[in-house]
């Protein structure tokens, strides 16, 4: 098996390569909240840089639970139109393209301006910026049935806009990765308890998804290996999540970690582990292959062609691929063709982590600017700087959207 070899999906549909584009955050909607003009650069030069599957950065399943303020919503036909030229563009060189649907529980900012929602009303510790979060309001039985029923709906249009597939997000801390985690899910009903219960909610989606999309249309789901916090989800307890999700025609589980009180997703952890340099999260992934029946991917620090080939000698078929992509775009092309390219952004060594964690996500999305505007990447940025500009354009982008959600409030 190569990185270029063809993977087959349980669902008969065709991978062309082994490398995927991950998820990562873009916050370049438009002011509908619909894919703008710069979405569509960047992600056309995604689809010519070789990558077999393109995972969009998070897509909302509801416009007041965001993740940020830039962020893409799919919740009705409104702004389908878009979406349906989105997907055209990430599929014209042949590869598949998913939407990530996510909603993000009580990770989202409390300068939004709305009510979060979470499996129990628990609020985030990060320190200092524990402020810029609201304790959230523990979900009603009617607001999990909502929930259960946006999903659906986002897949459902997702498919009718032309997208090959949907990546349900359950990892890094939002919505369904909180009802996972018994930190953060301390409820006493059907939804919270045993490890069954607290995935439920998780496979309700997946079922109801699966059941509303057609058989060719891909359903996969992004899980934490283990959210790096003591007490927290652990391997063992995604290595059950996954046999669960077994028998769901599930088509692909990738694997990450960490969430924004524990970021792991960039190299750090909170529990006393330490991961590795490159494929964090590869030794957990080896552990959950014995048990899974579906194809798997590991995401996490990856930049160097004998590194991916690693992950794949240890039985994981993708290779997901993130900040390396958003310096160089072409890098799959590149070692197709034999060159030894291993993009990197500098490290950040700050003493306060969470700020390091920051500056770390503005710096990926400083190189992303910078491709969805056609120029060249600069990965040598300084952290402040790109930290400053991104909490800038936080701001502002933060005060279009509550204009926006006060004018719906009015209609």
């Amino acid at each position: 098996m190569t990185l270029f070899d063809p993977l087959v999906l349980p669902n008969g549909s065709i991978i062309p390569n082994r490398i995927a584009k991950a998820a990562m955050e873009e916050n370049m909607a438009d002011a509908e909240h619909a894919p703008s003009e710069h979405l569509m650069r960047l992600y056309q030069a995604w689809a010519e840089g070789g990558a077999g599957l393109l995972i969009s950065g998070n897509v909302m399943v509801d416009s007041r639970a965001m993740t940020g303020p830039g962020g893409v919503v799919l919740e009705d036909t409104a702004q389908l139109a878009r979406f349906q030229r989105w997907a055209r563009i990430g599929r014209a060189q042949g590869a598949q393209f998913w939407l990530q649907i996510n909603h993000p529980g009580r990770q989202m900012q409390a300068n939004l301006g709305q009510p979060t929602w979470a499996p129990s009303a628990v609020a985030l510790e990060l320190g200092n910026l524990s402020k810029r979060f609201a304790t959230p309001q523990a979900m009603t039985p009617a607001m999990i049935d909502e929930v259960i029923a946006r999903f659906t709906q986002t897949a459902r249009l997702g498919e009718q806009a032309g997208f090959s597939g949907v990546q349900i997000h359950a990892a890094h801390g939002y919505l369904l990765s909180q009802f996972l985690s018994p930190l953060t899910n301390q409820r006493s009903d059907q939804w919270g308890g045993s490890l069954e219960n607290r995935a439920r909610l998780l496979l309700e989606i997946v079922k109801a998804v699966r059941a509303a999309v057609a058989p060719g249309f891909a359903v996969a789901v992004k899980l934490n290996s283990a959210d790096f916090q003591r007490g927290g989800f652990s391997a063992d307890d995604a290595q059950q999540v996954v046999r669960l999700l077994g028998g769901l025609k599930v088509d692909l589980v990738e694997l990450s970690g960490g969430s924004y009180e524990a970021p792991a997703m960039q190299g750090q952890a909170r529990d006393g582990r330490t991961l590795a340099r490159e494929a964090y999260f590869l030794e957990f992934a080896r552990e959950v292959r014995a048990v899974a029946s579906m194809p798997l991917m590991v995401t996490g620090g990856i930049r160097r062609a004998p590194v991916a080939e690693q992950v794949l000698a240890s039985g994981i078929e993708m290779v997901g691929i993130g900040t390396a992509l958003s310096i160089e775009p072409n890098l799959p092309r590149d070692w197709q063709r034999g060159q030894n390219s291993a993009p990197q952004l500098p490290p950040i060594t700050w003493d306060n982590k969470v700020l390091a964690s920051l500056a770390n996500m503005a710096v990926v999305k400083y190189q992303l600017r910078k491709l969805s505007q056609g120029r060249p990447t600069q990965p040598g940025v300084s952290p402040l700087w790109a930290l400053l500009r991104q909490q800038l354009s936080d701001a502002l982008r933060t005060r279009q959207y509550r204009r926006r959600m006060a004018r719906r409030a009015l209609q």
